[in-house]
């Protein structure tokens, strides 16, 4: 080869600090529909509900939270249907933890072919995320089903004018599943314990999310330092807007808005840059 001549492409593995090349992952947009084509079949493919349980789950959790802390606790949900009111809340984290938990083992998951093939790494978690919004869309025609219902059973229901922000919360969560996972991922390849340790942190978070009461009865009923740590949870604020736009309760700011899209992007331009820094040498300790 003529030394003038330049590669058509040249696979190094020195990156940039934050190296997110767009049009490399363009061009292997072939790839990403394969992966996610494969996380929407396969997750299911041996079960005897199949794809149901992206109903069955929502819905059963919703029933339980409205018995346990609607019912029992009683958490008030001001005029809104305390089912109805959990299942907003539901479908959203359900987005989040499924980002989160099919990003938190890419390098492991994923050693075998890692170790065989080149392609961008970072296309892995993002296929999750993709075929994860399959999902969040299932579940969101279920809330809507329910909407519906509550509407034409006389319920005081209406959405508000944020809801033009609606993908803008979907993004949202998508980087903060996505910066958290990565950062796990590449963890867990010197430290599997922390496996573990995500699944109990992950249902920990859930309930300083304000995922299964308003943050209204949070500041009510919770020692103020707890409610401060639940309403700067970036979840909180995720989960509240997501209310606030479809069900018009809870409470948004422009201030909280811009506080959690800042949280989400840095923290998925951290789980970047690590994510970046382990792909150069997680083969030799995975």
């Amino acid at each position: 080869m003529n030394s003038d001549d330049k590669w058509l492409y040249e696979i190094s593995s020195k990156h940039k600090l934050i190296n997110f090349n767009f049009k490399e992952i363009w061009r292997y947009r072939d790839l990403i529909l394969l992966f996610v084509k494969r996380d929407i079949t396969t997750v299911y493919k041996q079960t005897i509900l199949g794809p149901l349980w992206y109903l069955i789950q929502p819905l059963f959790t919703s029933v339980i939270f409205t018995l346990v802390f609607n019912n029992l606790g009683s958490i008030s949900t001001g005029n809104i249907p305390p089912f109805l009111f959990n299942l907003a809340g539901i479908t959203a984290w359900n987005y989040f933890t499924a980002c989160l938990n099919g990003t938190s083992n890419t390098f492991r998951g994923n050693a075998g072919i890692f170790g065989k093939v080149y392609f961008p790494r970072v296309i892995t978690p993002i296929s999750v995320t993709i075929s994860n919004l399959f999902k969040f869309g299932i579940q969101l025609i279920i809330f809507g089903v329910f909407y519906l219902y509550y509407v034409f059973s006389g319920a005081d229901l209406g959405v508000t004018s944020n809801l033009f922000l609606f993908p803008v919360y979907v993004i949202m969560i998508a980087l903060l599943g996505l910066g958290i996972g990565m950062t796990v991922s590449a963890m867990t390849t010197k430290y599997r314990d922390l496996t573990v340790l995500v699944g109990f942190a992950t249902t920990l978070l859930m309930y300083i999310s304000a995922v299964p009461y308003p943050l209204s009865e949070a500041r009510k009923k919770l020692p103020e330092w707890v409610a401060d740590i639940v309403a700067y949870n970036p979840v909180t604020q995720i989960i509240e807007g997501f209310r606030y736009m479809l069900l018009n309760t809870g409470t948004f700011s422009w201030l909280g808005f811009f506080y959690t899209l800042f949280i989400c992007v840095s923290l998925f331009l951290i789980g970047l840059i690590i994510f970046n820094r382990t792909e150069k040498t997680f083969i030799d300790t995975v």
